[in-house]
C-alpha cells in the first residue's frame, strides 16, 4: 500500500509540473516581454508558460510576484505574496469552516486586468480562491 501511495503521489507531482514549464527568456514571444517591460519598468523576470499563458515571476518593492500574460502580451492578472494574517477574515474563517485542522501554507493577493480583487490561499495542495469580500469562488490544483 505504501508503494501504491508513492507511486501515486510521484504522479500527481508530476502531472502538476506539465502544466508550468520553464522558459528561456528567448522563448518568450516578443509582446509578452514587451508588455512585462511596460508593466515593471527595470524588472528581470523568470518565466514560465501555464497552458496558452506565460507568467513573469519576479521581485519587486520587496515582495514575490508573478504577472500572467496570453501570447499577445495582454495581462491578465498580477498576484503578490501576502502574510497569511493579510487574508480577509472571512478567508481564514471558511478555512477553518471547511478544513479542519488543516494549515494555510502561502496567501497571495490577485488583481484582475480589470482592477477586480481577489484572494488565494493554498491548503492541502489546493489553491483557493476568494473574491475581495472573503467568499469563495473556487478551488484549482496548486
Amino acid at each position: 500500500m505504501k508503494k501504491l501511495m508513492g507511486l501515486l503521489a510521484s504522479v500527481i507531482l508530476m502531472a502538476g509540473t506539465v502544466t508550468a514549464q520553464k522558459l528561456k527568456e528567448a522563448q518568450v514571444p516578443a509582446a509578452v516581454k514587451a508588455a512585462f517591460a511596460k508593466h515593471f519598468p527595470g524588472v528581470t523576470a523568470k518565466w514560465e508558460k501555464e497552458d496558452a499563458n506565460y507568467e513573469a515571476g519576479f521581485h519587486q518593492n520587496g515582495k514575490e510576484m508573478s504577472a500572467l500574460f496570453d501570447a499577445n502580451g495582454k495581462l491578465s492578472e498580477t498576484e503578490a505574496a501576502i502574510p497569511i494574517a493579510a487574508l480577509p477574515a472571512a478567508v481564514r474563517q471558511y478555512i477553518q469552516k471547511n478544513h479542519p485542522g488543516k494549515k494555510i501554507k502561502e496567501a497571495s493577493h490577485i488583481t484582475l486586468a480589470d482592477g477586480t480583487v481577489h484572494y488565494e490561499a493554498e491548503v492541502n495542495g489546493e489553491d483557493l480562491i476568494f473574491d475581495a469580500a472573503g467568499n469563495f469562488i473556487k478551488a484549482v490544483k496548486a
